[in-house]
């Protein structure tokens, strides 16, 4: 059976515009600029506004992908589609976004792997391509945590944001593969650390359950903490091994975007130096799937990496789930 290649031809990302700052926070719940910045390294946020839901948060991430990749939304086989905070229960959010791209050709489908899923969602993308069933692939990471956080919690509402962005994944020959090696995996025994309680089939949402605001995201930071940097160095130990590189090969690592001492953790573990880790979470918290795509595309379109430069990719999110991928551009 043959085996295709892997490009990443275009990359595009979108944030809201509504700008949610720390200062803002401290007239909305007890807290303050310093304290959100010194444990988190978050300044603000991104905010989507109350008619604008997750399809229409990734639509402008997706067209400047396309546009990237010189390739027209008919001409999609397939639009992965990674998000806890979907428009609708179903139809999936894929579909959502399909009608407004006029992606008429293209099948879609959503996976749910929370601050993981882009990098969960870039694998089956691209082994879709490497079979040869698909040549475009659309991938997309996007979410609106605003929609899904108690904006009375202080532990949890100053830490996210809504934002998308996307890859569209091309088929090429094995020579110009970009996505060298990966690594995915996942522990339910931590599920509760990081979940939104009400919802689903075990907790059908009611009025009583929303009114203990059971339907919103719960988190145990403290244990998520000490779990996060030990997975993600692994992970990204793995898939270097695979890849055949060393640390000192990387031009990038771009972590999610969860907390600073999360990523100072994994980056000093690793033995990076820190200008070679990039962050931008001051801007925007933690978007959840939406985290590594748009560094992605923020360091594509500042004109921070070259061609046959390294990335490495790496994530954790809750289920608990992590992933890493290594990626030659």
């Amino acid at each position: 059976m043959k085996y295709f290649g892997v490009a990443i031809s275009g990359t595009g990302s979108y944030t809201p515009e509504r700008v949610l700052t720390n200062h803002d926070l401290e007239r909305m719940v007890d807290t303050s600029d310093e304290w959100i910045t010194t444990r988190t390294g978050i300044k603000e946020r991104r905010i989507a506004a109350d008619d604008e839901p997750t399809s229409s948060i990734a639509l402008p991430a997706a067209r400047r992908a396309l546009a990237a990749a010189g390739v027209a939304p008919e001409e999609l086989d397939l639009i992965i589609f990674s998000t806890v905070s979907p428009d609708t229960q179903f139809p999936n959010t894929a579909c959502h976004l399909q009608r407004k791209l006029g992606a008429t050709k293209a099948g879609c489908f959503a996976l749910e792997a929370a601050c993981s899923g882009f990098l969960y969602a870039l694998e089956v993308g691209s082994s879709l391509i490497r079979s040869g069933g698909h040549r475009k692939v659309l991938v997309v990471g996007a979410e609106k945590m605003s929609s899904v956080v108690d904006w009375t919690d202080r532990n949890t509402c100053v830490l996210f944001g809504d934002g998308a962005g996307a890859a569209v994944l091309t088929r090429t020959s094995p020579e110009k593969d970009s996505l060298l090696a990966s690594e995915l995996g996942a522990d339910g025994s931590y599920a509760d650390l990081l979940h939104i309680p009400a919802g689903g089939t075990a907790m059908p949402l009611d009025q009583a359950l929303m009114a203990d605001g059971l339907h919103y995201l719960q988190m145990n930071g403290r244990e998520i903490f000490k779990l996060a940097v030990n997975v993600m160095v692994d992970t990204a130990m793995i898939v270097m091994e695979r890849g055949g590189i060393t640390i000192d090969q990387v031009r990038w690592l771009v972590p999610h975007q969860a907390n600073t001492r999360i990523i100072q953790g994994v980056g000093k573990r690793l033995g990076i130096a820190d200008e070679r880790v990039f962050v931008n979470l001051e801007k925007y918290g933690n978007t959840s799937s939406a985290t590594i795509p748009i560094c992605i595309d923020e360091i594509v379109r500042g004109g921070q990496v070259e061609h046959g430069d390294y990335l490495l990719l790496v994530a954790f999110g809750a289920g608990l789930t992590w992933g890493a991928q290594l990626v030659r551009w």
